[in-house]
């Protein structure tokens, strides 16, 4: 049994850790962002924070719709090794290119027009957005400034959606590897951009916090370009890349945005639930705030690990399965939360042992109350991560199956029939104030993973052969 769980925890890990990689490596980017916007002032940060906090909601759910497409590519790249396979054995070399070739040329063309489509419109809600901000009761200054940074980061969505195309197709060809070194390059390449915008050297205006912007957008294409590149130079990958977006088999369109709709809920739904916790914690004063965020940053790095394992053993699932290996697919869920419980644990003990430590970066330990807030919240996090890996898998689980629609509905109820009221009785109703709402957000996350896999396990069997599941 160990000996499995080793060979499979390293079959896993080597489409994972390229991806867990990656998500860190872009959280530095917009932590990179975040300092240099501090940097300007106090005004500038609340500007160009809730700029941003609109962009990346835009952003996730734009990328939400593309996320299946790797789930696509890895099956019918797995039917096509298949076809190889059976011409090898029946020694047929003259065999013609299987048509799954040409699905995933099919499957990278409509997911370019499906970002293009989302880009554009996403851009036009950011620009309305900003006109609204007023209206929203914001203040004028800085409403003046988040129109600006808007404006300069429209232009960076849709090559940024491009570029989630291009990944998604790259991960489920199973060559994720230029990922991390691109991801890697921008993020110095955004924090060089950014200074000599924001301060105007080499003879270019000084722009401020509208050079962030611009840099940003400046990062998404040039990033998308060394994809691209990387791509085309990749023997295996270069014969299925295809542009021609006019050539979109509508079918295939209509699958993806089938599929992709409800994963763009679901990462609506859940940065929606996180946000309105963030409410709750301000209700009860700037100290529990503050603690709140600073917590909340820890989760969100934390959870890149999560994200990592979930998008590997999602497209590891839609390939065993077009191989006909459910025992495998069945192992992956396993093999995937064992992985994420040796993590967490690491990660829990770090809580519990060092809490100043940890939190040092993130909140001012001038404040006492704060410091104490958080420390608490820690103790709670070192369980709720658990549940939040857990969850995030399982909805990587299920888009292996192809299956978005169950995701979003758990989802839905595991947030906010169950977390949210979870959170609201146990900080207002029982006076636990932000502990409180950690306890929901435990209690939400958990019920959302339990839900998860055992819809995971129920559709696997389903989908199992008669003769494997008798056997």
């Amino acid at each position: 049994m160990l000996t499995t769980l080793l060979r499979d925890s390293r079959a896993l890990s080597v489409l994972a850790v390229p991806l867990i990689l990656t998500q860190l490596a872009q959280v530095a980017l917009t932590t990179t962002d975040t300092v240099m916007m501090g940097l300007l002032g106090t005004t500038e940060l609340a500007a160009g924070g809730l700029a941003i906090v609109i962009f990346n909601q835009i952003r996730t759910m734009g990328v939400g719709l593309v996320t299946s497409v790797g789930n696509q590519v890895a099956a019918a790249a797995a039917r096509a090794e298949q076809a190889a396979q059976t011409a090898q054995s029946t020694d047929d070399a003259q065999e013609p290119a299987h048509p799954a070739h040409d699905e995933v040329r099919a499957v990278f063309r409509a997911s370019l027009a499906v970002a293009t489509l989302a880009g554009i419109a996403g851009t036009a809600m950011m620009t309305l957005i900003g006109q609204l901000l007023t209206l929203l009761g914001q203040d004028a200054d800085v409403v003046g400034l988040t129109q600006r940074m808007l404006y300069a980061l429209a232009p960076g969505l849709l090559p940024c959606l491009w570029f989630q195309a291009v990944r998604q197709f790259t991960v489920g060809m199973r060559r994720p590897q230029a990922l991390l070194q691109i991801t890697l390059a921008s993020i110095g390449v955004n924090a060089g951009l950014n200074w000599i915008l924001i301060h105007g050297t080499f003879g270019l205006p000084r722009l401020g916090l509208t050079g962030v912007g611009i840099a940003t957008s400046t990062v998404y294409l040039l990033s998308l370009l060394a994809l691209y590149v990387a791509a085309r130079r990749d023997s295996t990958l270069a014969p299925l890349l295809t542009l021609d977006i006019t050539r979109t088999d509508p079918a295939v369109f209509k699958r993806l945005l089938g599929l992709g709709v409800p994963i763009a809920l679901t990462y609506g739904s859940e940065a929606g639930f996180f946000s309105v916790t963030a409410l709750m914690a301000g209700s009860f004063g700037p100290d529990a705030l503050a603690a709140h965020t600073a917590v909340n940053q820890l989760v969100y790095i934390v959870f890149q690990v999560a994200v990592g394992l979930s998008h590997a053993a999602s497209i590891n699932v839609s390939r065993e399965l077009e191989l006909g290996n459910h025992d495998t697919a069945r192992r992956i869920k396993n093999t995937a939360l064992a992985c994420a419980a040796a993590v967490m644990t690491c990660v829990g003990i770090l809580y519990l042992t060092l809490p100043r430590l940890v939190l040092a970066p993130f909140l001012d330990t001038g404040s006492a109350r704060a410091l104490t807030i958080a420390t608490h919240l820690l103790i709670v996090t070192t369980f709720l991560q658990f549940f939040d890996c857990a969850q995030n898998i399982g909805v990587g689980l299920l888009r292996g199956l192809h299956d978005t629609k169950s995701g979003f509905r758990i989802t839905v109820i595991g947030y906010w029939v169950v977390g949210l009221p979870a959170a609201w009785l146990l900080a207002y109703a029982l006076g636990l104030e932000t502990v409180g709402i950690w306890l929901g957000l435990l209690t939400g996350l958990a019920a959302t993973a339990f839900l998860l896999l055992r819809r995971y396990s129920a559709a696997l069997t389903a989908a199992q052969p008669l003769t494997t599941a008798t056997a």
